[in-house]
């Protein structure tokens, strides 16, 4: 089974987080819902601006730790090149 690694945000450059999921519909859905983790119900993060599909759940989980580590800087970076526009991926991935 594949995995994936996403970042929700709450807006453009807002504040950031980088989870890991299995079903990236469900997983996102919710967070939008109020049920993801506690950070992302504290700060309000529903829009999913980056997502990348592995082919094990075990290298999801691996780029996530080596993501968490980098730098804002990179981690935006990396949303602007896929993502320019921070548009809400959700309905992407649900259609």
């Amino acid at each position: 089974m594949g995995g994936w690694v996403y970042i929700m945000t709450n807006a453009p450059h807002g504040t950031l987080y980088i989870g890991v999921t299995a079903d990236l519909a469900a997983r996102v859905f919710a967070h939008r819902e109020g049920h993801g983790s506690t950070f992302c119900r504290k700060y309000g993060l529903t829009r999913l601006v980056y997502a990348e599909r592995h082919e094990s759940i075990t290298d999801a989980i691996a780029r996530e730790k080596a993501m968490k580590k980098w730098k804002r800087e990179w981690k935006l970076k990396l949303i602007r090149k896929d993502n320019p526009h921070w548009l809400d991926l959700f309905e992407a991935i649900n259609a």
